[in-house]
């Protein structure tokens, strides 16, 4: 019997198993957000069909990072492994951080016993939710380096943030932002920023799926981000 799938949820039919439910942890990218402009190339009116020009900002909207991003010589989108960007992941509620605060190895030590070697970290700030306002660039909460080392010291493999970056991008903090960055990245960390409705999310561990394109020689990339949850 087949499935109807919706884009929130997908239900088995009676006697196929447990339903699954389908969370897309992903902004939507569209003309005018930020490092997304498009051109219309071609119309049905014209000639019978639609196209577009994308003009894609590698890192734009929920975006994976590829360790070139921050690292010189480093490796590239199109050889991120896809054993890590599908798996099981747990996510790490932290919606009590306030802005622009630093968080720091204290924060996660309760969740200690499920960071293990190799995991994938979903930390929800709820941060999401301050897209389209004046602070969501220049107060997020962020990763310290510290945590990042920790991190990196649990040998984790992806790690998966609200907000627009894991580290501060205001100005004047370059030293910051490079910093964590290449910490993670020359650890061989997946980074996924910029996700969405984690705060939607019903159990601490889901089956996330987060592909990016294959990009050549690129530096990171845009990606489709779905949680599965039973």
């Amino acid at each position: 019997m087949a499935r109807t799938f919706s884009s929130m949820a997908a239900s088995a039919p009676e006697g196929e198993g447990m339903a699954r439910r389908l969370v897309d942890l992903t902004q939507p990218l569209f003309d005018g957000i930020r490092g997304l402009s498009t051109e219309q190339k071609a119309t049905i009116a014209d000639v019978g069909y639609n196209t577009t020009t994308l003009h894609l900002y590698s890192h734009a909207g929920t975006h994976m990072d590829a360790p070139l991003h921050f690292v010189e010589g480093g490796d590239t989108i199109d050889n991120v492994s896809l054993d890590v960007c599908m798996g099981p992941a747990e996510l790490i509620d932290l919606s009590y951080a306030e802005p622009n605060s630093l968080l720091v190895v204290a924060d996660l030590l309760p969740h200690v016993e499920r960071i293990q070697p190799g995991a994938r970290l979903l930390l929800r700030t709820d941060w999401s939710l301050h897209q389209g306002q004046e602070d969501f660039r220049t107060h997020m909460p962020r990763v310290s380096p510290e945590l990042a080392s920790w991190l990196v010291a649990r040998k984790i493999a992806l790690l998966g943030v609200e907000t627009p970056s894991v580290a501060s991008v205001r100005s004047g903090m370059k030293a910051e932002l490079t910093q964590v960055h290449q910490i993670l990245l020359k650890a061989g960390i997946v980074i996924v920023e910029g996700l969405v409705k984690l705060h939607e999310l019903r159990q601490e561990t889901v089956e996330l799926i987060v592909l990016p394109l294959k990009i050549r020689a690129g530096d990171g990339s845009p990606v489709r981000a779905v949680a599965v949850e039973d």
